[in-house]
């Protein structure tokens, strides 16, 4: 039964311009709704106060113009200068009650009265609205007035029907809504253009990731703003990063071939010959066939390694580790440690091990019976020097020791690849390794220096 391969398919979580015009229009919508309201509530209520002001000074004349008659009833000096006060049902009518007297209406009133609620006293002016008409809303301001040489408190009334303010604060509230609609609408169409603006260097990042996928381009150039920059900048050091992993790839399989494809022709042609000395030949190439797949095997897991932004290993336990190792190995050997305790580098603890395992072994099987370890902090880096009291190595031959499978004393077992992993190894992590001569102990001394990793806080 055969399958189908599944294509991957990217799942996203929404549209960001959508997210972003949807946030926009919520906090648009909710501000103007409030502010709409606030200002509404704010203009209703100074269109009534002006209102109520007209009837308030229509009040404040009748007053003024009122006295009391021979008979002790209210009587005014000068007529109501509106005519409405004159036509019956006009909607602008006055009223002058008092408890236990009959009540002196205008005669737009004609046969109808104003409510008097004696209960309550309105020594100042009282504005409300009132239904006693029916579906006549009436406006209402009402005082209560003791006027000279009468000790009767009299009630002043002025009503006016609500049709006129109704239709202002309707007309008010229309161009406020209309208005508010405009700005929002407004206001959101900004917001769309912000938001496809500002997501534009955006899309220019898809274009040129998809350009690169094409094969028309390498990395993503053009200018980016700084927002947006430092994002492009940690994509094409990706890129970087992997093209020189795969050219490291493709350079290690290419090494690894050339160098088993000798040891195999050599095993080709002795069995070919039905050579005498075959099964020699077959262990000898396998050796050196094993030692080339080693290396290559250690250069390639610190290459797979080095991309963790993690990678990181603390020197002294590495280093007790080492000791101990190697001191079980040649019991004949004293090695010493010294130096700060809290110091780690930019390297997995297993390749630091290999590093140092390589060297100390090194100077406890070449050396003379000690071995002086000193670790310490130098610019950014971790330094090692590892000196041994043996011949060391003359000037002349150092560079070639880090040659692969090149021993300068082939009386003692070995691969003759350490140093050349030591160096491979440390390179990767952007470190280096070099041999001088030791001062102290006279035989030599190893210099290897790491990226020191930040402290922890």
């Amino acid at each position: 039964m055969t399958t189908e391969p599944s294509s991957a398919v990217s799942k996203g979580t929404g549209s960001l311009s959508r997210r972003m015009i949807l946030i926009a229009a919520a906090w648009i919508t909710l501000l103007l709704a409030g502010g709409g309201f606030a200002l509404d509530r704010v203009l209703v209520s100074a269109v009534t106060r002006n209102f109520d002001d007209q009837l308030e000074y229509v009040m404040t004349a009748m007053i003024v113009s009122a006295e009391i008659d021979d008979a002790g009833e209210v009587s005014f000096t000068r007529e109501a200068a509106d005519q409405r006060f004159l036509e019956p049902g006009s909607g602008l009518y006055w009223q002058v009650s008092a408890k236990g007297r009959e009540s002196f209406p205008s005669r737009s009133l004609w046969d109808r009265r104003l409510a008097y609620g004696s209960a309550h006293t309105d020594r100042s002016v009282h504005s409300y609205d009132s239904r006693q008409f029916g579906t006549e809303r009436l406006r209402v301001v009402e005082r209560d007035v003791q006027l000279p040489g009468s000790p009767v408190r009299w009630r002043f009334q002025v009503a006016q029907a609500r049709d006129g303010l109704d239709a202002q604060i309707t007309t008010l509230r229309r161009t406020l809504v209309r208005s508010f609609a405009l700005l929002a609408l407004g206001l959101l169409v900004l917001a769309a253009l912000q938001t496809f603006y500002g997501l534009l260097p955006l899309r220019r990042v898809r274009l040129e990731i998809a350009r690169m996928r094409g094969g028309h381009a390498s990395r993503v150039e053009g200018e980016m703003p700084i927002e947006v920059a430092p994002m492009v900048e940690e994509l094409n050091a990706l890129v970087e990063h992997n093209e020189k992993q795969a050219e490291e790839a493709r350079r290690h399989a290419g090494n690894l071939a050339h160098a088993l494809k000798t040891p195999l022709t050599v095993i080709m042609n002795a069995a070919t010959a039905n050579a005498d000395d075959l099964a020699e030949t077959v262990v000898r190439e396998a050796r050196t066939m094993r030692r080339q797949v080693d290396h290559h095997l250690a250069r390639a897991r610190a290459v797979g390694r080095r991309g963790s932004a993690h990678s990181r290993a603390d020197v002294w336990p590495s280093l007790e580790s080492v000791e101990r190792a190697v001191a079980r190995l040649y019991r004949h050997v004293r090695i010493d440690v010294t130096g700060p305790r809290d110091l780690s580098v930019h390297v997995e603890r297993q390749d630091l091990d290999e590093m140092l395992g390589n060297l100390i072994e090194n100077a406890a099987k070449y050396g003379g019976g000690s071995v002086f370890v000193t670790v310490g902090a130098q610019a950014g880096f971790v330094e090692f020097l590892i000196e041994d009291d043996g011949r060391g190595i003359p000037e002349e031959e150092r560079v070639r020791i880090f040659d692969r499978g090149v021993r300068l004393d082939t009386g003692k077992p070995g691969t003759g690849l350490g140093m050349a992993i030591v160096r491979d190894v440390a390179e990767i992590y952007e470190g280096t390794v070099s041999l001088e001569e030791s001062e102290d102990l006279g035989g030599l001394m190893v210099r290897l220096r790491l990226p020191a990793a930040g402290t922890v806080g």
